[in-house]
């Protein structure tokens, strides 16, 4: 039994999800209907270059209005925040959800989804994971300091910082890295406390989490200190053939390629319910314990119907 298998799902914030005519507001009873059909966690995703609800805002609106759910971020990008702002804006979250944060961050890629970022935000793109690692490492700073501290890093530096609003998370809460490069995962390793990579193969899964427990162990760290968690987007349908289709039209939407693109770099999985469980089972046994499912549909209606769907998949993942 994998009584510690974990299923989350992102709330679809962007406008590409929603379908026409869509009050924004009823993301907030997406929210609550996931927390009462059994889900552990409830994600965010973050870019400026799609209309969307902010990341951090949705998350502040449904801390007051859920229980038990974890409240994550797959993933957050730092560099389109100030970091100092963003650790008041985390620790604040943290506060509001009673310690229920997981703040999963990335650096972003080359090409549409990486660099224009960077060029909105007016921060340079050479430099970007050590910006990211210093910026989780301030971060950290000011959840634990006491009182006025300086950091000073090769990218960042701050003289006199203030005493930040503490988390309620003792230390904040824990911060985990997207990717799964061989510097990725050695970060990951190091400095994270959780890995959150999509890789569309569960072989690569498995051999990733072998060199993320490696560099675990060379830093001198618990394996188990770092949660093993996986993206990847789902659509339950009647045959598998079925479902691709519909995913070519959500592929299109989010992520502007073909389905067949979208396959080669991200975890993709559809079909009918045990099938769906049977390939969600082969990450599983390849170590992954905290499973991040988008849901492949491009209107609420349908992300509703498929939030139950998928919700029926806990008993079949924990005891396969």
């Amino acid at each position: 039994m994998d009584e510690d298998i974990r299923l989350g799902v992102l709330v679809p914030i962007g406008t590409a999800q929603w379908g026409e005519g869509t009050d924004p507001r009823e993301l907030i009873d997406f929210a609550v209907r996931a927390d009462s059909l059994g889900y552990d966690s409830l994600w965010v995703n973050d870019s400026l270059l799609s209309p969307r609800i902010e990341a951090l805002t949705m998350l502040a609106a449904v801390a007051p209005v859920t229980d038990h759910l974890t409240l994550g971020t797959a993933a957050l990008l730092p560099v389109l925040r100030r970091p100092v702002q963003a650790a008041q804006t985390l620790a604040s979250i943290d506060l509001l959800s009673g310690g229920r944060l997981a703040v999963a961050v990335g650096a972003g890629f080359p090409g549409r989804f990486g660099r224009p970022l960077y060029d909105l935000s007016e921060v340079p793109w050479g430099g970007r994971f050590a910006r990211l690692d210093e910026t989780v490492a301030l971060w950290r700073q000011l959840w634990t300091s006491q009182g006025v501290t300086s950091f000073h890093g090769k990218v960042l530096n701050f003289e006199e910082l203030p005493q930040a609003t503490p988390p309620y998370q003792v230390g904040g809460p824990p911060i985990w890295l997207g990717g799964a490069t061989s510097a990725a995962l050695a970060r990951t390793g190091r400095l994270y406390d959780g890995w959150l990579p999509y890789p569309p193969d569960p072989a690569d899964y498995q051999s990733g989490l072998a060199e993320v427990r490696r560099a675990a162990a060379g830093a001198g760290r618990a394996s188990g200190a770092i949660t093993p968690a996986l993206f990847v987007s789902v659509l339950i349908a009647g045959s598998v053939e079925r479902g691709r289709e519909s995913l070519q039209d959500y592929a299109k939407a989010n992520y502007g390629l073909a389905l067949e693109e979208l396959e080669t770099i991200q975890a993709v999985v559809t079909g009918p319910a045990d099938h769906v469980a049977s390939q969600l089972g082969r990450y599983i046994a390849a170590g992954a314990r905290h499973l991040v499912c988008r849901i492949g549909t491009l209107d609420l209606k349908s992300q509703r119907e498929q939030l139950k769907q998928i919700a029926e998949l806990i008993p079949l993942l924990r005891h396969p």
